[in-house]
């Protein structure tokens, strides 16, 4: 989807920098996606500590779902 906003050229250029983008669109899109990825992470994690989740797997069974060994 396209839309035009307006962003500060010191705000592009950081965001360019800490996504190590050469390209405004791609930086941006990087930027907002980890942005969703840290709100959400957020979001679970107080779900979590205030007990309003239904997790029943334990930590073995979650480990065994994903391989840690792979980079």
């Amino acid at each position: 989807m396209r839309i035009t906003v307006e962003i500060e050229d010191s705000k592009i250029e950081a965001i360019q920098r800490w996504t190590n983008e050469p390209k405004k669109s791609p930086a941006i899109a990087q930027a907002l996606d980890e942005f969703i990825e840290q709100r959400e992470r957020h979001e679970f994690l107080t779900k979590v500590m205030a007990g309003k989740t239904d997790y029943r797997m334990s930590n073995d069974e979650l480990e065994s779902l994903t391989d840690f060994t792979k980079p």
